[in-house]
């Protein structure tokens, strides 16, 4: 049986959920094809569990300093079934919700595995989707005008490093244990491999952090990835950094696992009850059918036009898959700019400079557009404003005075290149530079924003005004 559709999504995470429910706003007949659960990778194995599990990390440390607020509170415990289980309940809820949405748009669901075909006698052109269905039988046949690969990514692994899903874990594991370890040797020290050992430490668990690069969250600006270290070091979380891990050397003995890192002219041995590998991800482009088309793999990602099109005009890509930000927002963006492109309507393409970058640690990191270096690096006489959360009212009244503000702006045009937060709620804050870059604002504008007080938000006017010497509450 085959079925013509306007377009078919191979995939319905974030980016090839909202693709849909766009393309059928405008008028598209459109399907999604998804061999597991709607929602994706984000949905069940990452953004939203991890930030569940986050927030039961920050009640736990809030709760065991509560008398810093004159709030006693005995016998508290992480009680982590409980807590895994919240983290399913919300993301069912999330999951039920998604399910809805495509319902509510008339976009739809095909279950299964799906393989993309060449030429056939379904179509003259390569993009026919066979799907074979969970339950078996016959392969249903989608025969659409465009198609969409939105296949998203996995836990990347280390070459001879052997990943048993107990001992030696992945992200995708980590999410499903049954209990804390009381260590953890975490390989990576980037966005994931920090979340976790921010969330980890709260739970109690001695935590160490091997990362190869010369300091952790090597993509932040490095003041940022200096305040972490230094935030993360104070609660006694271990960080080696310039350090490979010899993957010979694993070694499973007894409930524990150890291995040895390379340091400099120095071998360090590790030991820990478990072992969590997070150094990246790597997009889901085998098995789907791309030798059957045009579609052009370089350095295991898809490659795409500004406009998300393949080397075939009709298959389009987005997400994990075409590498840049692996972030489900970005996902998300190219998603609406691919089903426009198709629909004609001329849509911007995705500027990487108005792409915000979150690190749900504890504190946050929120970060867009160029780091002091960066902007160096490409010619920029800059100048810089900062201003510490401790500044301000509200950081003291929740009791996180830790992290700044950094803004940089071009000397020469007075343009907004950069704005880097590590503090309480940075995630959150990050979205007003999002806009300011949109509109091409300058600190002079944002300066001018009139700051409710006492917020967090205080940070930006302030920072600001920095940019040119004129911070009111700085010390």
């Amino acid at each position: 049986m085959a079925e013509q559709y306007d377009l078919v999504v191979l995939g319905a995470g974030p980016g090839g959920y909202v693709a849909a429910i766009r393309a059928a706003q405008l008028g598209m007949k459109v399907a999604v094809v998804e061999k597991e659960k709607v929602g994706g990778v984000c949905l069940h194995k990452g953004c939203i569990p991890t930030k569940s599990l986050l927030r039961s990390a920050e009640v736990y440390h809030e709760m065991k300093h509560g008398e810093d607020y004159g709030i006693t509170a005995e016998g508290v415990r992480v009680d982590f079934s409980r807590v895994q289980k919240r983290k399913e309940k919300v993301v069912e809820q999330l999951h039920r919700g998604v399910r809805h949405l495509l319902k509510k748009n008339g976009v739809t669901v095909v279950e299964g595995t799906g393989r993309i075909l060449g030429p056939s006698i379904f179509s003259p052109q390569a993009g026919t989707v066979s799907v074979e269905k969970k339950e078996g039988g016959e392969a249903e046949m989608l025969v659409p005008r465009y198609l969409l690969i939105a296949t998203g990514s996995r836990p990347r692994s280390l070459p001879g490093l052997e990943v048993d899903g107990r001992y030696v874990m992945n992200s995708d594991h980590a999410l499903q244990m049954e209990e804390l370890p009381r260590s953890i040797i975490i390989v990576g020290g980037g966005v994931i491999g920090i979340e976790w050992a921010s969330m980890l430490n709260d739970f109690g668990v001695d935590v160490t952090v091997v990362e190869f690069a010369d300091r952790i969250l090597p993509f932040e600006d490095p003041d940022v990835s200096r305040e972490m270290t230094r935030l993360l070091k104070k609660r006694k979380v271990k960080i080696l950094t310039k350090a490979r891990v010899l993957p010979e050397s694993v070694r499973i003995e007894g409930n524990g696992v150890t291995l040895k890192a390379e340091k400099g002219n120095e071998t360090v041995e590790l030991e820990a009850e478990r072992v969590l590998v997070s150094v990246g991800r790597q997009a889901n482009v085998e098995g789907i059918g791309l030798e059957n088309t045009s579609v052009k793999v370089e350095n295991g990602f898809i490659r795409v036009n500004e406009m998300m099109q393949t080397a075939e005009s009709h298959i389009y890509a987005i997400g994990d898959v075409v590498g840049g930000y692996q972030l489900a927002h970005v996902a998300s963006h190219e998603g609406l700019v691919a089903v426009e492109h198709m629909a004609g309507r001329n849509p911007s393409p995705l500027n990487p400079l108005l792409i915000p970058r979150c690190t749900y640690s504890r504190p946050e990191i929120g970060s867009i557009g160029l780091t002091e270096e960066e902007a160096k690096r490409q010619g920029y006489s800059v100048k810089i404003g900062k201003f510490p959360f401790r500044a301000t009212g509200k950081s003291l009244v929740f009791g996180e005075t830790d992290g700044f503000i950094k803004i940089i702006a071009d000397k020469k045009t007075e343009d907004l290149l950069g704005v880097h937060i590590i503090g309480p709620h940075a995630t959150d804050l990050i979205s007003e530079a999002g806009l300011a870059k949109l509109l091409d604002a300058t600190p002079w504008e944002i300066s001018h924003t009139i700051h409710p007080h006492p917020t967090l938000s205080e940070v930006f006017g302030e920072a600001a005004l920095a940019v040119e010497g004129e911070a009111i509450h700085a010390g």
